[in-house]
C-alpha cells in the first residue's frame, strides 16, 4: 500500500468523527421524559418493534478487558485528551473519537453537535446494557440492531498499524464483545460483526466463526477498493457472498455509500452547515450502492443474497430504481445475458430500506416500495435520531395502515431479514 494512501487512511480514522462536533456549544433540547416513557402504544400492542439501526458506544476497556494473551498493552485503550474529550489511542496512535451520542444522562438531547464530550455526560444506554434496555422499554422498542459507533474497528485504519496479527486481534475481539452482548441482553440487543476484509482468507475464517457465534449480519463498506482491496466485482469476495447466500446472513451497507458527501459542500461552511448537507447526501448516495449491486451480475450469482441499505432513508427508492430499470433499457441491453430481472425485482428479492424521520414516504409510497421491503428505525442515540417522540411518529406515518402492515414493517421483515428469534 502507498504511503499516501496508508496517511490517507489514516487520518480518515482520527476524523472519523469531526472534531468540530465535539466543541463546547450545541443547543440543549429539553426534553419532557415523562411523556416519552410510555412504551408501546396501545394501537401496536402484540408487535415487537425492532429498531432496526442504533449504534453501541464501544466501552472504554472493551479491548483491554478482553484482550488475549500477550495483546493488553498493545490494544485500544480511551485517554480524555487535554482539550477534555475522550479519544481511542492505539500505542500513541490517536485513533478518533468514542462516536456519538447526544442523549444526554438526564435524557435531554444535545443538537448541532456530534456529541458531549466525555462519556459521563452521555446517556448510559450508549454504552451499557441494562440502561440501554429501560431505555427501549421506554421508548416502546422490544429489539435493536446494532452498529459500531466509532471508528475504532475500521478497517482501513486497522490496515495501517503495520502489525495484522494485532489488527485481526481487534476485530475478533469486537466480534465476541458483540457476541456477548447479544446474549446478556437477553437476545434484545442484536450488534452487527465486522470483519477482517484485507485478508482473504481471515475474511472467510472469521465471517463463519461469527455466524456460528450467532451473530446476525455484517457490515461492510460498498466501495473496499478505497482501502486496496479488490471490489465486490471481483472473484476475492465470490466464497463470502457464497456463504452468506447459503446461510441467510445479510450484508449491511449503514451509509456506507458509493460516493463522498464530504466532496460536495461550498467552501467556507461552518460544521452544522456542512453536516446537514453531508447527512443528507450520505443517504441519497445509497442509490449509487444499489445500482453497484444491481448492475454487477451479483444477485443473480447469488440468488438469495439479502442487502440491508441502513440509515439512509426510503425516499429516494423510487425514483433510484425507476432511472435504473430506464437506464437497464438504454445502456444495458448487450448485458441481458448476464442481468435476468428488472431492478424493481432485484430491489424486491433483495433489499431492505429503512426509514425513521421520514413522514412523506412511509405516508404515500410504501406500497410502491413494497411492504415487505421496509423496516423502521430510529438510530439511537447519534445526531438526526429519532428522538424523543418514537410512538408519535410511528403512529402518524402508520396510522393509516392496518394492523397487519404495521407489525410487518416494524416487526416481521427484521424479524425474517435478520433471522431472530421471534
Amino acid at each position: 500500500m502507498a504511503d499516501a494512501d496508508s496517511k490517507e487512511m489514516q487520518e480518515s480514522a482520527r476524523k472519523y468523527w469531526s472534531a468540530e462536533g465535539y466543541t463546547k456549544g450545541g443547543v440543549i433540547r429539553e426534553v419532557d421524559y415523562s411523556t416519552q416513557s410510555g412504551g408501546l402504544d396501545p394501537s401496536l400492542k402484540g408487535i415487537k418493534i425492532v429498531d432496526t439501526d442504533t449504534h453501541i458506544v464501544e466501552p472504554p476497556t472493551l479491548f483491554t478487558d478482553r484482550a488475549p494473551a500477550g495483546y493488553k498493552d498493545k490494544m485500544p485503550y480511551v485517554k480524555r485528551d487535554a482539550d477534555g474529550v475522550d479519544r481511542w489511542y492505539i500505542g500513541d496512535r490517536n485513533c478518533g473519537t468514542l462516536g456519538g451520542n447526544v442523549i444526554r444522562k438526564d435524557n435531554n438531547k444535545l443538537l448541532g453537535r456530534l456529541s458531549f464530550p466525555t462519556l459521563e455526560e452521555s446517556h448510559a444506554g450508549g454504552h451499557e446494557i441494562a440502561p440501554r434496555l429501560a431505555a427501549m422499554d421506554d421508548m416502546g422498542v422490544y429489539a435493536q440492531i446494532c452498529f459500531q459507533n466509532s471508528g475504532i474497528t475500521q478497517a482501513g485504519m486497522l490496515m495501517t498499524l503495520g502489525d495484522n496479527d494485532l489488527a485481526l486481534q481487534i476485530m475478533k475481539t469486537y466480534n465476541d464483545f458483540n457476541a456477548d452482548w447479544q446474549k446478556e441482553s437477553g437476545e434484545r440487543l442484536f450488534p452487527m460483526a465486522h470483519l477482517p476484509f484485507w485478508d482473504k482468507a481471515e475474511l472467510e475464517k472469521e465471517a463463519r466463526r461469527c455466524i456460528d457465534m450467532g451473530l446476525r449480519g455484517f457490515v461492510l463498506p460498498d466501495t473496499p477498493e478505497r482501502v486496496g482491496v479488490p471490489s465486490f466485482y471481483h472473484d476475492y469476495w465470490t466464497p463470502f457472498l457464497e456463504m452468506i447466500d447459503a446461510e441467510g446472513i445479510p450484508l449491511n451497507f449503514h451509509l456506507n455509500a458509493a460516493i463522498d458527501p464530504n466532496t460536495l459542500t461550498w467552501e467556507g461552511f461552518q460544521f452544522e452547515q456542512i453536516l446537514s448537507v453531508v447527512a443528507t447526501m450520505f443517504s441519497i448516495g445509497n442509490a449509487a450502492t444499489l445500482g453497484n449491486w444491481m448492475v454487477s451480475g451479483r444477485l443473480d450469482q447469488h440468488p438469495n443474497l439479502k442487502i440491508g441499505l441502513i440509515e439512509s432513508g426510503m425516499g429516494w427508492v423510487p425514483f433510484a430504481v425507476e432511472a435504473l430499470e430506464h437506464q437497464f433499457q438504454e445502456m444495458l441491453p448487450s448485458k441481458r445475458d448476464v442481468l435476468k430481472k428488472q431492478p424493481w425485482d432485484y430491489f424486491r428479492d433483495h433489499f431492505m430500506c429503512t426509514f425513521w424521520f421520514e413522514k412523506v414516504a412511509p405516508k404515500l409510497l410504501l406500497e410502491t416500495i413494497g411492504v415487505d421491503n421496509v423496516m423502521f428505525e430510529t438510530d439511537f442515540p447519534h445526531p438526526t435520531s429519532l428522538y424523543p417522540g418514537v410512538q408519535a411518529h410511528i403512529k402518524n406515518v402508520l396510522g393509516g395502515y392496518d394492523y397487519e402492515v404495521k407489525k410487518k414493517v416494524l416487526q416481521d421483515n427484521a424479524a425474517r431479514f435478520y433471522k431472530l428469534p421471534f
